[in-house]
């Protein structure tokens, strides 16, 4: 039979142990998620973002893209100026076209992030393409994320077809 006095101690030990578990718990993940943290490098000519990506083979533009992608998945290169970047992670940017419009750009499966001096650069980016209808919800989602005001974020309605662009890396040029 146990005393009183061990059951007791057991009782009052039950709990302890159940939040050093806890403490463990939150300790482990926060030193995980620290060490998978990556620090940013800014965006300077020969850096990369993601895989390396080679300044060889055949380089498109953004509108040579637009005119042989479709709705099948096409790799490709592409070289272009960033206009805009992600303000919430750096996980996606536009890239400019000659009309004035832009090409979504975004880090294959969050690979990677990319800083916001990487506006006005010339980068080549490597990955695949595809022609998709994003939702009006998720363009609402990317306005966000770039910081638009509520007003310029109303103003979007409806889903667009447009390139998408899954970039595996990303290589400042100039």
């Amino acid at each position: 039979m146990i005393s009183l006095k061990k059951a007791e101690a057991c009782y009052i030990s039950a709990p302890i142990s159940q939040a050093m578990k806890k403490i463990l718990l939150l300790s482990s993940v926060l030193f995980a998620l620290s060490a998978g943290a990556q620090e940013i490098k800014p965006a300077e000519k020969g850096v990369n973002y993601g895989a390396v990506v080679a300044q060889d083979g055949d380089i498109l533009t953004p509108e040579q893209l637009k005119s042989k992608v479709g709705e099948e998945k096409l790799d490709a290169k592409v070289q272009g100026k960033v206009v805009e970047v992600c303000k919430a992670e750096g996980c996606w940017f536009k890239m400019q076209r000659a009309d004035g419009t832009t090409m979504m750009v975004r880090a294959a499966n969050h690979a990677f992030l990319m800083p916001q001096d990487l506006v006005g650069k010339t980068v080549i980016i490597e990955g695949t393409a595809v022609v998709k209808e994003i939702s009006e919800e998720l363009r609402k989602h990317y306005a966000e994320d770039a910081g638009k005001s509520k007003k310029e974020i109303e103003k979007i309605k409806g889903p667009e077809k447009d390139v998408q662009f899954s970039a595996k890396g990303v290589l400042v040029i100039e």
